[in-house]
């Protein structure tokens, strides 16, 4: 498959990097823009932009009809796109976190989503911590937790180093604390996450529109 890199960034570095010379791959930044034309011949886009860039290029790429694995965060999803790419034909896939562990993560929050079945009025709380570059606070991945919870989560946030991403759900009662905690070590895993994903679309085991990595995931574990 030919892969088209949006980005080159961290994580972009990484997908560049795990494609290597086995992959043949072009790569799109600031400086050497997509277009309809030179995304021509490309099977997967691959997008680690931030939101404004991303946004910025999105009518682009839904007109290429080419399948998109987006990892671009800190915008909002236009309303409309999930029905143009049912009309294109045409799979994306996204995320806010393409780290396969944190599907583990996400079925372990549905189990502790339950704990007001044993304790009375327990306490939800989030910490996330991210590099000093990340914008946008409380991460994607943190509300998507609180999500996941079902509760409504005490969110704090903390920017310090260069730390990849560290998440953990606290659940606290008057008895004892239940802890979940995810810790990225390296940013190889959303690229790895992220190449994963690219080739369920190339096995063609993904619909059409608007498809979130997470549940994609989930049913490798079913």
């Amino acid at each position: 498959m030919k892969i088209a890199v949006l980005g080159k960034g961290k994580t972009g570095k990484k997908v560049i990097e795990q494609l290597g010379h086995e992959h043949d791959h072009s790569v799109f930044h600031s400086s050497n823009p997509p277009t309809l034309e030179n995304l021509k011949g490309h099977d997967v886009i691959i997008s680690f932009l931030p939101g404004e860039p991303f946004l910025s290029y999105i009518d682009i790429l839904i007109d290429s009809k080419i399948p998109v694995v987006t990892g671009s965060t800190g915008f909002d999803w236009p309303k409309e796109i999930d029905q143009k790419l049912k009309e294109n034909k045409t799979p994306w896939i996204r995320a806010h976190n393409f780290s396969l562990g944190m599907n583990l993560v996400h079925e372990m929050i549905k189990v502790m989503a339950k704990a007001d079945k044993l304790f009375k009025a327990p306490k939800f709380k989030i910490h996330e911590v991210h590099h000093i570059m990340k914008v946008d606070a409380p991460s994607g991945t943190a509300i998507s937790w609180q999500d996941w919870s079902e509760h409504e989560c005490q969110i704090t946030s903390a920017r310090t180093g260069d730390v990849v991403g560290d998440h953990k759900l606290t659940i606290e009662t008057e008895t004892e604390d239940i802890i979940v905690q995810h810790q990225a070590k390296d940013r190889g895993i959303f690229a790895a996450g992220a190449l994963w994903s690219a080739k369920k679309i190339i096995d063609n085991e993904v619909p059409a529109g608007l498809n979130n990595f997470s549940d994609l995931a989930i049913k490798e574990l079913l």
